[in-house]
């Protein structure tokens, strides 16, 4: 099977289509599927489009869906949009500064003002989108082939330290991690974890740039300069794939070819 792999495509739908149509997904007459590991919204304009289009691809069995930490964002923005709106300023929480509110903004026709003033309404449009009904539930923490695993920022393990300094130690089992674990691990920088906690098996993620790997421990380059390198990262049981689009303009699409992996 061939596996189209991207990752962090932020709502910038015109700019997927068209990497997509450059590598020959489009075109593509063997087997294949497009693998997308989380955050598929929350930082461009087209939400719409790329719900549509994902959509289209799950009516065609052409995409499988891993979870990222923008989907828990969305989710928890729903459940909670009440207490933010009634606790303080809806512009001071981090689902305005990381987009969330645009998002639903673009998949509701809610703006700002309504949202104040109809939230009940707001919020039960938010969770009628297709998005929550249908998207974000097909979602899986991660995917398995026979040589790769892929998933959003890294496999769940436990995190001690502080921002920088971070030291990460292995959980027994991590393919049966409980929710939580699994909602830490999206957050998780996978280019530092490794270094620590791997996998039995080379893991592709996302979540954070690929030029850090590339600054840091190849020492090419900044992470956001004009000398960065959002290329994918490629080291020893890790490939990460974000390009950082928003910023960067670009997008990371790299194609496996591997066995699906077999069930016992």
């Amino acid at each position: 099977m061939k596996y189209y792999v991207m990752a962090d495509v932020h709502g910038f739908c015109s700019l997927l289509r068209d990497t997509l149509e450059q590598k020959g997904f489009f075109s593509d007459e063997e087997p294949r599927k497009l693998i997308l590991l989380g955050d598929l919204f929350d930082r461009g304009g087209e939400a719409v489009e790329m719900q549509d289009f994902v959509l289209g691809l799950m009516e065609r069995d052409e995409v499988i869906l891993v979870r990222g930490n923008h989907e828990d964002c969305i989710t928890e923005l729903a459940d909670n949009f009440l207490s933010y709106l009634f606790g303080g300023d809806l512009k001071h929480t981090h689902h305005y500064v990381n987009g969330t509110l645009d998002t639903a903004e673009q998949l509701t026709g809610f703006d700002m003002r309504a949202m104040r003033e109809a939230p009940y309404y707001f919020v039960s449009a938010l969770r009628e989108t297709l998005l929550f009904r249908t998207v974000i539930p097909a979602m899986t923490d991660y995917f398995e082939t026979e040589n790769y695993i892929f998933t959003h920022g890294w496999i769940p393990c436990l995190r001690s330290g502080y921002s920088g300094k971070y030291l990460y130690s292995p959980v027994e089992n991590w393919r049966g991690a409980d929710k939580d674990l699994w909602e830490t691990a999206r957050w998780y920088n996978g280019m530092d974890a490794v270094r620590y906690v791997r996998a039995d098996k080379t893991v592709v993620c996302g979540h954070r740039t690929a030029s850090y790997g590339h600054s840091k421990y190849e020492r090419k380059g900044s992470e956001f300069g004009a000398d960065a390198d959002y290329g994918p990262y490629y080291s020893d049981g890790i490939v990460a794939i974000d390009a950082c689009t928003a910023y960067s303009g670009k997008m990371n699409c790299i194609i496996i070819e591997d066995e699906p992996q077999e069930r016992g």
